[in-house]
């Protein structure tokens, strides 16, 4: 196909992952009505504990349960070699040839990465269902079926047991991401060394490779139950402090992310003023700093921020092949060129399964503006996990795929945590990766508890990225 397009012309295979993406949308089934508490007594029987059909579907397995780690794991230890299922051949690959024969199990990203990408193909493993949260988790979601909400504008989270999934039997869109941006992963996430990595205009160039320490806090998620308003507003709290390359070394960043309407507070320090500046305009699709407007503020992690520019459609389940049990792009051992290649993921080191999720729609409000005026995404049903997600252009393009990574964190009982994510740009043919450890000499650290300073509510001010900054 025809790869120098102009933004405004659609190719023949666009519209037909157009065509299909409506198709298969279309056939979706009907979508619940508010919950009860006779919908409550159904998690732990008919449902997961977090909301997940325990049934088997037309590709996918029943639920199986928590997953454990074979005997002798430790945190510093690589976690594949600990996996049950390890030793797993694909039961199949798609490629380019047969990426059409699969079509009703690809999002029409996917379809589109297959068919555009000599060389690119998507291993298909047996699935396994076995995420889950520990019980005290659990019992949150349960109370949070019929005492959840959001504010009268669906946009806010009001009212929730934390931590727990908010709407285990969503009723809107908004609901569903809600689930997404509350998912248990401990009370901090802890990646000791952190690789942001965007491929070049033209091949021979030189990669964007910035290094540096990311942690993130969630204040709620300690051991217990915890209301939104005992926040003061503060969904999480975000630092970042880059050690390479030069022109980066020294730069950090805090964030404050909050549960309601407020936007991120942002402060950035500049080693060469030796300043921290608030960046009041830090959020949506604002570019983040050093990636060549490949990389706006709400794409990190899959989606991140407010709800209020979009309208939210729950528009149902379905059955696609996502990533998931990805463990080896966890390798902090692996050599990061053999991973990340010069236009994808080393195929060797993704793994697809077919599971059920939840496509939801956002369209960009009467009024409102975005760079991405619509986008899809693909939750899992399981973990609330965004695994895949695509926004299309002003002209109503395919633009950009995600996928995420997702494992069974052990550590925090089995509850399933996604440590990184990859961000394919259809037009202008880059991608993007962040918050990876392949070769990072050290593994991503999920925190059930902690002591560590770092993780506090108030080392997320300006005030404290002044001190460590200018020490």
């Amino acid at each position: 196909m025809v790869m120098n397009m102009k933004r405004t012309d659609r190719s023949c295979s666009q519209r037909l992952a157009h065509c299909l993406g409506l198709l298969a949308i279309a056939a979706l089934p009907s979508l619940p009505l508010a919950a009860t508490e006779k919908d409550a007594e159904r998690l732990g029987t008919t449902l997961t504990p977090n909301g997940g059909e325990r049934a088997a579907g037309a590709a996918v397995p029943a639920w199986e349960g928590a997953d454990q780690p074979t005997a002798g794991w430790a945190f510093g230890k690589l976690r594949e070699a600990h996996w049950q299922h390890r030793a797993e051949k694909p039961l199949f690959s798609i490629d380019a040839a047969s990426a059409d024969k699969h079509a009703d199990k690809l999002s029409p990203g996917q379809l589109q990465m297959l068919k555009r990408n000599p060389g690119y193909r998507m291993d298909v493993y047996p699935g396994h269902r076995n995420c889950t949260a520990p019980d005290w988790v659990n019992a949150n979601t349960r109370r949070n079926v019929t005492q959840a909400r959001l504010t009268d504008d669906g946009n806010a989270l009001a009212k929730a047991v934390l931590p727990g999934v908010p709407f285990p039997i969503p009723a809107s869109g908004a609901e569903a991401m809600w689930n997404f941006q509350t998912y248990y992963k401990g009370v901090g996430v802890d990646w000791a060394s952190n690789f942001t990595l965007v491929s070049p205009r033209e091949a021979g160039a030189n990669w964007i490779n910035v290094e540096g320490a990311v942690h993130i806090a969630f204040p709620w998620a300690s051991h217990g139950a915890h209301t939104v308003e005992e926040q003061n507003g503060l969904m999480y709290g975000y630092y970042f402090g880059a050690r390479s390359p030069a022109a980066s070394a020294g730069q950090a960043l805090v964030a404050r992310n909050s549960f309601g309407d407020k936007e991120n507070e942002v402060y950035y320090y500049f080693p060469g003023q030796r300043r921290v500046r608030r960046l009041p305009s830090y959020g949506y699709d604002a570019p983040q700093i050093g990636f060549e407007n490949q990389y706006t503020i709400d794409e990190t992690l899959m989606f991140q921020g407010l709800l209020t520019r979009f309208d939210w459609k729950l528009v149902g389940k379905k059955e696609i092949y996502v990533p998931y049990n990805t463990f080896r792009q966890l390798d902090f051992n692996a050599k990061r060129e053999a991973v990340y290649q010069d236009k994808f993921i080393n195929a060797d080191y993704r793994r697809y399964e077919a599971h059920r999720v939840w496509v939801v729609e956002a369209t960009v409000k009467k009024g409102m503006r975005h760079n991405a005026p619509r986008k899809l995404f693909y939750i899992d049903e399981d973990s609330w996990i965004i695994l895949v997600g695509e926004d299309y252009d002003a002209q109503g393009e395919l633009w950009k795929m995600r996928e995420a990574t997702l494992i069974p964190a052990w550590e925090l009982g089995s509850a399933c945590v996604s440590s990184s994510f990859v961000q394919y740009d259809l037009i202008q043919k880059r991608y993007l990766a962040d918050f990876v450890t392949v070769g990072a000499g050290k593994d991503v650290r999920w925190l059930p508890e902690t002591s560590d300073k770092r993780f506090k509510v108030d080392f997320f001010t300006s005030d404290s990225l002044r001190a460590i900054s200018e020490r």
